[in-house]
């Protein structure tokens, strides 16, 4: 695992000084895992592939240096935690609606050092709701359709800011399904970038939505109503 971190970050242009965290990170993950479904990917190959260089092509593709970042939907921690581990500049809240995953990312915290991570517990709607405005930067990977996303993720992202939206490349339906909830929000998509993730030939899309003004009041709505009546 170490050599492909290695490699994979070489190829982003990252430094590899994160590299000790995120195996010790893994080890964590794997350990957990056993008696917590946190994840289906256990190989270490593939938890450095698909969990830890996915979530590092971020930082090779958009400027997280310094910004408030919050990880909607984290689950154990991606793309949040790999994320700060390799650019510690990053004022990172980690957010799930699971309190279990939660007491996960504060051990690995604690365990790794990371002190002024902020792990919260909450469902994305009410957080949203009480922290309108507060990020420069909001990233979610595969938690629910874009259209959905945008409500619960947009409210949150300052004016100038983006929501860093993670994304299979075949997403164009959804993209142009989401498109009327992204422009009510106050969002633009400014561009959808396609990647490899480094070592595979797997390629997924991050999809870059600026927050042009800002969100009007009544949204989000609560999860029930979005889910059956999406923008």
């Amino acid at each position: 695992m170490e050599q492909l971190l290695r490699d994979g970050l070489s190829t982003l242009g990252l430094p590899e000084d994160g590299i000790p965290a995120l195996l010790r990170y893994a080890e964590l993950l794997v350990e957990k895992n056993k008696v917590m479904n946190l994840t289906a990917i256990t190989e270490p190959a593939d938890i450095a592939a698909l969990h830890f260089l996915d979530s590092a092509a971020l930082l090779a593709l958009a400027d997280l240096r310094g910004k408030t970042v919050v990880d909607v939907g984290t689950g154990a921690g991606f793309p949040g935690m790999p994320l700060r581990i390799l650019e510690p500049s990053i004022q990172l809240t980690l957010l799930d609606s699971l309190n279990k995953r939660i007491g996960f990312l504060k051990e690995v915290c604690d365990d790794l050092g990371l002190t002024d991570v902020n792990c919260v517990h909450g469902r994305a709607e009410e957080f949203a709701a009480a922290h309108r405005e507060s990020f420069d930067i909001v990233t979610s990977r595969a938690v629910a359709t874009l259209p959905l996303l945008a409500e619960l993720c947009l409210p949150l992202v300052k004016e100038g800011g983006y929501f860093l939206s993670m994304k299979a490349v075949d997403s164009d339906e959804e993209l142009r399904a989401a498109a009327h909830a992204i422009r009510v929000l106050g969002g633009a998509v400014e561009k959808a970038v396609d990647y490899a993730i480094p070592g595979t030939e797997i390629r997924h899309r991050l999809v870059f939505i600026k927050k042009v003004q800002k969100s009007p009041e009544k949204y989000p709505r609560a999860f029930a109503k979005i889910k059956k009546n999406p923008l």
